[in-house]
């Protein structure tokens, strides 16, 4: 069964997918990475939110966030049961297409996924450094539709 995509910003994004994203977000963030940190950082409500279901379970989100002079991926995340089958890549992918091409797209990556967003043409711009305990590092692309 393929994935249902939805993209929604703050105004649309209703209360039981919101509870969803965040189910996600602090089941994967706080509990399995053993990370206690600040998770509602009031970016939400300017963000644009992409989800992905697989019949009713959210197995996939991301947000997006913009300002003046690039945009930003971030709170990627995939269920733990759904990993290895291509879901972050669709994910990223589907955050792209909501970027003005052309647009510098930065990301804080965990620094253990530095091949993966390689592999989908982001490059790490500075050294590393420690994220609520975690290394990661700072990375770029140019949002390019026609590569997504």
């Amino acid at each position: 069964m393929p994935i249902t995509w939805y993209t929604h910003n703050w105004e649309t994004l209703s209360k039981k997918k919101l509870y969803e994203a965040l189910t996600l977000r602090s089941m994967v963030f706080v509990v399995e990475q053993n990370c206690v940190y600040q998770d509602l950082d009031l970016k939400d409500e300017s963000a644009i939110h992409i989800l992905g279901y697989k019949k009713n379970l959210l197995v996939a989100y991301a947000r997006v966030l913009f300002n003046t002079k690039h945009a930003s991926i971030g709170r990627v995340v995939i269920h733990p049961m759904f990993r290895g089958i291509g879901y972050g890549k669709r994910i990223i992918q589907k955050s792209i297409e909501q970027i003005p091409g052309n647009t510098p797209v930065h990301i804080s990556a965990q620094e253990h996924l530095k091949g993966f967003y390689e592999s989908l043409g982001f490059l790490q711009t500075a050294s590393g450094y420690l994220e609520d305990g975690i290394p990661h590092i700072p990375m770029v692309t140019i949002a390019n539709h026609s590569n997504a």
